[in-house]
């Protein structure tokens, strides 16, 4: 059985989510974006054995205590996808550009594709790449408890930033459309800032996205 825990970290208010198997108690932190000792007082308390780091994307708050948690517990970072290797080299400038504490650089171990996965435990979580805020960026979904991690993809009411540098804002909606849609409107999903949310509800609300924005796409040409 899954068990999440949210922890919002650094002054962005970045949504770390813990994320363990209850049978096994081995486990993950998606996307530690920095305050690395809250989050370590946090995994004891819970009892999780790390056994790796995952990551979404590249960006300063999500990705910067990543090399800091994977030496710390003797693990590796997989995720995000390769085409974010540019943001991960950025990552030290990035962080004195927002004041982060200095964190140990990295390099993923493991690049994610499109239809990957990720053992933790007795639990599986599906890879779907999603580019659009960042060219790298990937999506963590188990699909037995109907949850999605979704970094900065989508948001309650809203959808990821795209005038970061290789942003494209019709790739985004594109990505949200056509791969996180079709996991159904009963997945619920913990966004990289802000309240969780389903895909449901935010086909029928959300003022980027919302199924009613796109009903000329469903209609037939001369109809």
């Amino acid at each position: 059985m899954i068990k999440v825990m949210i922890a919002p970290v650094t002054p962005f208010q970045q949504n770390c989510s813990l994320v363990w198997c209850s049978e096994t108690m081995e486990g993950t932190a998606v996307d530690p974006g920095g305050d690395f000792d809250m989050l370590k007082q946090a995994i004891a308390e819970q009892g999780i054995k790390i056994t790796k780091v995952l990551l979404t994307h590249g960006h300063v708050d999500h990705a910067s205590a990543a090399g800091t948690m994977a030496e710390h517990y003797g693990v590796e970072i997989e995720g995000p996808h390769k085409d974010d290797l540019f943001l991960i080299e950025a990552l030290p400038e990035s962080g004195r550009k927002y004041n982060f504490p200095a964190y140990k650089p990295f390099v993923p171990d493991r690049w994610l594709e499109q239809g990957d996965t990720v053992a933790l435990g007795n639990l599986t979580l599906d890879v779907v790449h999603c580019p659009g805020h960042t060219p790298g960026h990937v999506v963590f979904v188990n699909k037995p408890a109907k949850i999605a991690f979704v970094g900065d993809v989508l948001f309650r009411g809203s959808i990821g930033r795209t005038d970061f540098p290789r942003g494209n804002h019709d790739q985004l909606l594109q990505s949200i459309r056509q791969r996180l849609w079709p996991l159904g409107d009963d997945v619920s999903f913990v966004p990289g800032h802000g309240q969780t949310s389903t895909f449901g509800w935010e086909r029928k609300t959300n003022p980027f996205v919302a199924d009613l924005l796109f009903e000329d796409e469903q209609t037939p040409v001369g109809s």
